[in-house]
């Protein structure tokens, strides 16, 4: 009985913490956690939360036309609906629990502004506002006497049952299973996928795949975000972010040749939308034969940028660069999925008692493009609809847990070496801001075959396996809506 609970939880990032939060307490919930619980995505957010929260000079219908605009009107607007309406229910709610956001010398909150939104709405905590989020959650969710957490915790098997769920983990070298009635996929982002990455370590897609695996329908996973100013090392898979308000705050977008060129393109300047910005990005490299690209906010006071941008300042002086005197090197990197598992407003998958919740999910509220900080938002309020669903439905489960068992080889061989980094390059050269067509369908054949290959084959069950089998499914099922 130790092994059964109510609600497993696979993923300690904004929204699998804040379902936790939300479920009955007399609920038994065990949450997984892949690496620590403060590697996650949501904890490197820098910009903030957006939302219409005691902002009586905005309102939910400029956010709702905001999204629409960036996400080129093909989002769904029953989502997108309920995500800016109750923006402020859950703003409200994480300020109570503690999240401290930055305020303005009288007390009241302050609000900057982001490319792609027409009013100042968007609270942060600094430029580290996705730790704060966390770290606050975290502190709740530890004081939970019906939450169990696992952290350091491998997926390595998900089965449908009869009564639920059955989830392999592996910990330290040892296999465990555990069984629920209810799973609650949140695991993430894919960004692992590509070679160039704004992600945490993490992001490799497992929750993705094992809902694939499942036969619960994935959607729209070829809707891939790419940042326009990731800091332009190219000296390690994770690209250090520049957030978004930098340019909300009056940052300039240089060519190679110290011009801003962003007129070119847009009439929305450096405050277009992502996508905008990172397509007149290409265009311009292109235009000049370059890949020199500079953010320069040199222009702003100093000590104002060293108290909003601390984290940032931090980062860059360590990687030789002054925020405050230097043109800082940027170029696109991959960023943020907005497809995913495909969920109903409650953030249902068409699987029984299946749920996914954050980036890994596809609630359809950002369409083709994400308005920026509009993530963690859909995090808290789609998984707080998780939690609200889960105990609507607590009637029709039953006392007994269907057990699944997983079988292990202990002689398996590890899988062959370099699969990863093959589908990293595949997927960087061929699906990048701009795709390359013909290169991306004969990346398909390859990645096809690779996935093909782990599955079939007899390997050893770890994370080496895991996340190739997660990218080489990730990259497979991108491609597929490509070609």
């Amino acid at each position: 009985m130790t092994n059964h609970y109510d609600v497993i939880i696979a993923g300690g990032g904004a929204a699998g913490l804040y379902a936790a939060l939300n479920l009955p307490a007399s609920l038994r919930v065990l949450l997984i956690c892949k690496r620590e619980l403060t590697l996650c995505n949501s904890a490197l957010a820098q910009g903030g939360i957006a939302g219409v929260y005691d902002s009586p000079e905005d309102d939910v219908q400029l956010h709702k036309q905001d999204t629409l605009v960036a996400g080129g009107f093909k989002n769904n607007t029953e989502t997108l609906s309920i995500l800016v309406n109750e923006a402020a229910q859950d703003i409200g709610r994480i300020i109570d629990l503690g999240v401290e956001f930055d305020r303005n010398p009288d007390g009241s909150l302050h609000r900057t502004l982001e490319g792609g939104h027409s009013k100042h709405r968007i609270f942060h905590h600094k430029d580290a506002t996705g730790f704060e989020i966390v770290s606050k959650l975290l502190q709740t969710v530890r004081t939970l006497p019906n939450v169990e957490i696992l952290e350091n915790t491998l997926l390595c098997g998900v089965a449908k049952t009869g009564t639920g769920f059955s989830v392999d983990t592996l910990h330290e070298g040892t296999y465990t299973a555990f069984h629920s009635h209810f799973l609650l996929l949140a695991t993430g982002g894919i960004g692992r996928v590509y070679e160039f990455t704004t992600n945490s370590a993490i992001a490799t897609g497992d929750g993705i795949t094992f809902a694939y695996e499942l036969g619960a329908p994935i959607k729209n996973l070829s809707l891939v975000q790419f940042h326009p100013t990731a800091f332009n090392n190219r000296h390690t898979r994770e690209c250090f972010l520049i957030s978004e308000a930098v340019r909300g705050e009056g940052a300039y977008l240089l060519n190679a040749a110290g011009e801003r060129f962003m007129q070119r393109y847009d009439d929305r300047l450096e405050l277009a939308p992502r996508d905008v910005v990172s397509h007149a990005i290409i265009l311009e490299s292109r235009r000049q034969d370059s890949q020199e690209f500079y953010l320069d906010i040199s222009h702003k006071d100093p000590e104002f940028l060293k108290h909003r941008f601390p984290m940032i300042y931090e980062n860059l002086l360590k990687q030789g660069y002054d925020l405050t005197t230097d043109r800082i090197p940027i170029f696109p990197c991959q960023h943020y999925l907005m497809g995913g598992i495909d969920v109903n407003a409650d953030s249902r998958t068409a699987l029984d008692r299946l749920y996914a919740a954050g980036e890994c999910s596809h609630t359809g509220v950002h369409g083709n493009n994400r308005l920026a900080s509009n993530s963690l938002l859909e995090a808290l309020v789609f998984s707080r609809h998780a939690a609200m669903d889960i105990a609507k439905h607590l009637s029709e489960v039953p006392d007994t847990f269907e057990e699944h068992s997983f079988p292990h080889d202990p002689d398996a061989p590890p899988i062959p070496q370099g699969l990863r980094t093959e589908i990293r390059h595949i997927m960087q050269h061929s699906y990048f801001v701009i795709p390359d067509r013909e290169a991306a369908a004969a990346g398909f054949e390859r990645v096809a075959r690779i996935r093909q290959m782990l599955l079939e084959g007899n390997y050893r069950i770890n994370a080496d396996y895991i996340e190739a089998k997660s990218l080489a499914t990730v990259a497979y099922l991108i491609l597929k809506e490509v070609i």
